[in-house]
């Protein structure tokens, strides 16, 4: 049996003909130019419908190291990476796309970071950015709430960029999500469960080949993942702020009743018992999160 590598790199493909061969010969490149020997490179076609699949089973002839899971259907991006996972056998894990936006030759740089920390994100922040303005708004709104509910100050929370222990991951396999929003919930898993997660400034490229990203949809899956981040990893810290909206009215409808009508009317008594119940439903879920 070969010798357990010391990491792996996961690159997850979906339509990526144009793109994959040089990104894969690319990661090579580095790897050698930074004497790396022992590790290993698993890229994962997502069910493409372009030739994505034949040029890996080309490039996997010449390269017989070369690791490559095909999915049999499109499941979508984190489903690649958590295919990419489980087919890997390094402690840490290394993650990039095949698209030529990540800067690929900072991944020796990520993984010597990674030896004193749990998680090493590659942070687009740097001067060489190149970045949709109308993508940027609703990843300033999110970075922010996401800062918020961690309490730490997150410069890029969706990088798909990045390098982490692999046994810190697969302790939230079964919650991280299938599609774009994987990355950004393992940021906030980690952060909020007061691992050390660091980020490095990065480049950021236009992409090769045409985006993939679809506004309605992606919009709609973004309100799903501001709500779904905040109940997973902080559900007190989300509620709070309903709870003081809620106590607030209860007390203002209290006033009135007491000192204009001299009567309690059903309209407190209903606010007065939805305040307790959002305290009591607050403080269950967070025992709930603290227990798991």
């Amino acid at each position: 049996m070969a010798a357990t590598p010391d990491f792996s790199i996961i690159v997850p493909g979906y339509n990526e003909e144009h793109a994959i061969e040089g990104t894969i010969a690319q990661i090579r490149a580095v790897m050698q130019a930074a004497g790396e020997r022992n590790y290993e490179l698993v890229v994962v076609n997502d069910c493409s419908t372009d030739g994505t699949g034949a040029v890996l089973d080309k490039v996997k002839q010449a390269d017989p190291s070369l690791v490559v899971v095909h999915h049999e259907r499109n499941r979508g991006y984190g489903a690649a990476l958590k295919s990419g996972i489980r087919a890997s056998r390094g402690e840490l894990v290394a993650i990039t796309d095949a698209d030529g936006t990540y800067p690929n030759d900072r991944l020796p740089d990520l993984l010597r970071l990674c030896a004193d920390a749990d998680m090493v994100v590659g942070s687009r922040t740097s001067d060489n950015v190149t970045y949709s303005r109308i993508r940027m708004i609703p990843k300033l709104f999110l970075r922010a709430y996401a800062s918020w509910i961690s309490r730490t100050n997150i410069p890029d929370i969706n990088s798909g960029l990045r390098v982490f222990r692999r046994e810190l991951v697969e302790k939230y396999l079964t919650i991280l999500p299938d599609g774009f929003s994987f990355t950004t919930t393992i940021t906030l898993a980690l952060l909020t469960n007061n691992y050390r997660v660091v980020f490095e400034p990065i480049d950021y490229f236009e992409r090769i080949g045409h985006s993939k990203i679809k506004p309605v949809r992606d919009t709609l899956n973004f309100i799903q993942l501001i709500a779904r981040t905040g109940m997973y990893f902080a559900p007190a810290r989300v509620l709070f702020p309903v709870l003081l909206a809620v106590g607030f009215c209860a007390l203002i409808s209290l006033g009135y009743d007491v000192l204009v009508l001299d009567n309690l009317t059903d309209k407190s008594v209903i606010l007065v018992m939805f305040t307790m119940n959002t305290a009591m439903f607050a403080l269950l879920a967070d025992m709930l999160d603290k227990r798991t």
